[in-house]
């Protein structure tokens, strides 16, 4: 099974449904999906997918445990959460372009967790070769801050004690 997660902030995430049909349609994805699309609307109707607005953290978890891959938004708790398990997981991260979120901060934190490992990809190709050949399920750690904004609070704090 697949876990394609897209997290349940209210903007749109269309373009990682997009990426998903054409996926299944394509039959590159041959096994079970299960899509947590939150606010974004699916119109996908295939036999392999199994689609619900959201799941509970131990839901979650759960399914990301019996995934073979989970392809998630690169939102921060959810990075950390896979992360944390072992998951074999990539990140999509959500792109102010595209209407998918206020910034570009999923793209910034996808940037900054990749020299632990954890892949990301903003293009289908990138994606596409994702599902063909799985990346490592994660073995390490993120940060030892209990959470990202004291990281960034102790990092930048830092920079300006420099100045």
């Amino acid at each position: 099974m697949i876990v394609y997660t897209l997290g349940t902030i209210f903007f749109p995430f269309d373009r990682a449904v997009d990426w998903l049909q054409i996926l299944l349609e394509q039959e590159i994805i041959v096994e079970p999906v299960l899509l947590q699309h939150g606010a974004t609307s699916t119109r996908l109707n295939h036999p392999l997918l199994t689609s619900v607005p959201s799941l509970s953290r131990h839901e979650m978890y759960a399914a990301a445990q019996q995934a073979s891959l989970v392809i998630s938004h690169a939102g921060q708790g959810s990075t950390r959460m896979l992360a944390e398990m072992g998951a074999c997981f990539v990140l999509l991260p959500r792109l102010k372009r595209y209407g998918e979120h206020v910034d570009d901060h999923q793209l910034l934190f996808a940037r900054a967790v990749e020299k632990y490992g954890i892949q990301h990809c903003i293009e289908l190709q990138q994606l596409l070769e994702y599902v063909k050949e799985r990346p490592s399920p994660f073995q390490g750690k993120l940060f030892n801050a209990p959470s990202l904004v004291m990281h960034l609070i102790e990092r930048y704090s830092s920079l300006e004690l420099q100045k």
